[in-house]
This record gives C-alpha cells, structure tokens and sequence, in this order.
C-alpha cells in the first residue's frame, strides 16, 4: 500500500488543479454534506475541473455515515456513469473523508479518491491514514476497509468555519499525537489558547500533528504494531460515544476522545506507572475548555460491553493503548475490568458528574 500524498496548502484551488491535472480519470465527481455544501464548497469555485462534476450530497451529521447513505451515494455514480478510473473528490470532516473512502474502495472494487478535509478533526485524523468506514449496528465504524486516497489537501481557511465544537472536536485528536510524540508538541498543545484561536499558529500545529500520524501510518499501514498508538483515548471514549448516541444526546467523537483520553491516561497512571502529575496536567486543561460527559454508575455496565465490540480486541481480550511517559507507548495493553469500572469513576470524579 503506497503513503498518500498529503499537501499543506498556500493555494488550496491552485494546488488542488495542478494535483488533478496530474492524474489520469475519466470522470470526476465530489461528495458534500449539506454543511459542506454551503460553507466550503463555495472556496474551491474556479477550479476548473470541477466545473462540470457532478456534485452529490448528503445529510450533515455523524448518525448519516450509514449503509443507507453509502447506497444512495454508490446509485448516483451508477447512473451518472462512474466508472474504474473515475475520481471522488470528498469535499468535509470527518463523515464525509470516512464515509466517501468507504464508497471509494468499494465502487467497482476501488475507484480513486481525494479528500479535501474540512474540519480540524478530518484535517489531523479523518482524512489522513486510508481507514474508511461507516457506523454499522449501533457501533462506530464497524464496516470498512483500509484505503488510502490518492492526496489529501489541507487548508487551514477552512478552521475559520468552524464552530467552537468542531475546533474543540478536532484538537483532542492533536492533544492525543502530542501525548504519543514528545514533550515539545505536549508542551505546545497544553498552552495554545483555545479561547482566543491564533490561526496562522493552528495551522503549523495541524502540519506538526499531521506528519505524527503520517510517520506512525507509513511504518504500520495495516495496524499491527505501532499504529495501535494512534488509538489512545480511543477504546474507552468509543464506549463514551456509542453511548451518547444510545441515549439520544450524541456528542462530537473528539469530545468523546477527551473524555476516552482522561480515563486511559488514569489507567496508564495505574498499570505503567504514566505521571500523576502529567494526568493532572491533563485533566486541568481539558476541563478548562471542554464541556463534561455526564453519565451513571448503572452506566458502567453498558459502557464496559460497548468496549468489548472494540476492533482492536484479541480473544475476547479488551486491549489497550496506555503511556508510561509522554512519547513512551504501549500498545496491547489489557486491564482488569476493575480498573475499567475505576476508570469510568475517575473521570465522573475530575470533571464532577
């Protein structure tokens, strides 16, 4: 599987036409939702390959990244003549990157694709690393392949859409590549101010936070040793989401990655000795800017099961990714169900739900 080309933009529509004129298709078509369709799409009028592509969009919102979709999404190119060498251009977050690869691989066994990320949380995670997937069943991502577009395009003009939410969303994501890189990026994630946003900095920080996940992607495409690192914060704060979609209040996957990166970072304190005072460090800044999960002990139950579903998991066996330091990770790491349940306490405890 070759590394994906990933493009830091000065000129997002001059380097997205010399990047398409580069390639060889037949037929280009771009993918929306109806956010992107308003807010970003706008930004690449002029390109003039996209001139007459037809434009297809769906529903805005993580509960629409479904096999409902993904049909309707696979009819249009059908009868508007995709074919092999046809090229999807995936034009928003995280949804729709995730989402249109999953089309992507499997139209015709694989057309190709380009996603141009909208969001924070698409720029340094989503759309980077060629996982593509849709929620299947009540569990996030359960279907999906490992597919890596042709380019990624990243433009921070697009931050400037944001809402406070999304920004929030998207910058765990560069909390949790800093917590696995170094103290220098744990450092600079840790004092960036996200209540006055300084966007020419954001922008370096997304390029820096890139190029951890690109480096552990090109290493470990197929997630068999070292990317599982990309997966702190994850497996307890996907239990976190699902259940906040069971109970009807669904909340962002970055708000639940904060919350998953609280309780992993206790259980690495726990299990391989993480600093309590870096945990501290954490918990303060996170509560200074992200809004609580508040959910019950008769919770526990259903969150520990959620976890079980984990792709991640061995025989049954819950694994985790924990630190012992900032930079210092250790992957398949499986903890005492006690110590989940503690896990789940010691979050409701620091952010008092």
């Amino acid at each position: 599987m070759s590394a994906q080309k990933v493009i830091i933009c000065k000129d997002l529509k001059a380097e997205l036409s010399d990047f398409l004129e580069s390639v060889k298709y037949d037929k280009l078509f771009v993918l929306t939702d109806t956010n992107t369709l308003e807010l970003c799409f706008p930004l690449l009028k002029g390109v003039p390959q996209l001139q007459d592509a037809p434009v297809i969009t769906v529903d805005a919102g993580d509960t629409n990244k479904n096999i409902e979709q993904v049909s309707s999404i696979w009819m249009r190119l059908c009868n508007e003549g995709a074919s092999r060498n046809s090229l999807l251009l995936n034009v928003g977050g995280g949804m729709i990157t995730d989402m249109g690869g999953f089309v992507a691989a499997t139209f015709k066994r694989g057309i190709y694709s380009v996603n141009i990320p909208t969001t924070l949380m698409a720029s340094v995670d989503a759309a980077v690393g060629g996982k593509t997937g849709i929620n299947f069943n009540g569990l996030k991502n359960e279907i999906g392949s490992f597919y890596p577009p042709l380019c990624v395009l990243i433009d921070s003009a697009f931050l400037r859409t944001l809402d406070r939410d999304n920004l929030l969303s998207g910058y765990a994501e560069m909390i949790k590549h800093a917590l696995i890189s170094n103290m220098e990026a744990y450092a600079a994630v840790l004092s960036f101010d996200l209540d006055n946003v300084d966007y020419a900095l954001l922008n370096k920080m997304v390029a820096q936070s890139v190029a951890v996940k690109e480096r552990i992607v090109e290493e470990d495409p197929k997630e068999q040793g070292i990317r599982k690192a990309l997966n702190l914060g994850h497996t307890v704060g996907h239990a976190y989401e699902s259940l906040s979609f069971r109970k009807g209040r669904p909340i962002l996957h970055g708000h639940a990655v904060a919350a998953g990166l609280i309780s992993e970072l206790y259980l690495s304190y726990k299990t391989c000795g993480f600093p309590m005072e870096k945990l501290s460090q954490v918990v303060y800044y996170l509560k200074t800017y992200y809004p609580s999960f508040s959910f019950e002990c008769n919770d526990y139950e259903a969150l520990y099961e959620l976890m079980t579903h984990d792709k991640k998991n061995e025989g049954g066996i819950i694994n985790f990714t924990l630190l012992s330091n900032v930079g210092v990770v250790k992957i398949n790491q499986s903890v005492t169900k006690e110590k989940v349940l503690e896990s789940f306490d010691f979050y409701r405890e620091s952010f008092g739900v």
